[in-house]
């Protein structure tokens, strides 16, 4: 009996160490956050009309950067 504690502290215990994960996922999401607030940062310091000359503006920066 001991043995098959032993072994399910074993097994289990990797699977309950998630801290690590989700500090790469709010990494992540922070990075594209940054990324997103840079291009709608570029897109309107180059804008001199409206709202949609700001939207196709975006739309443009980012179809440049994915290809």
């Amino acid at each position: 009996m001991e043995r098959l504690v032993k072994l399910y502290v074993k097994m289990t215990t990797p699977v309950r160490n998630e801290r690590g994960a989700q500090s790469l996922e709010w990494l992540g999401i922070a990075a594209l956050l940054i990324l997103v607030l840079g291009i709608v940062s570029s897109a309107v310091s180059d804008n001199e009309g409206g709202i949609k000359s700001i939207i196709s503006n975006i739309i443009q920066k980012i179809s440049d950067m994915v290809g």
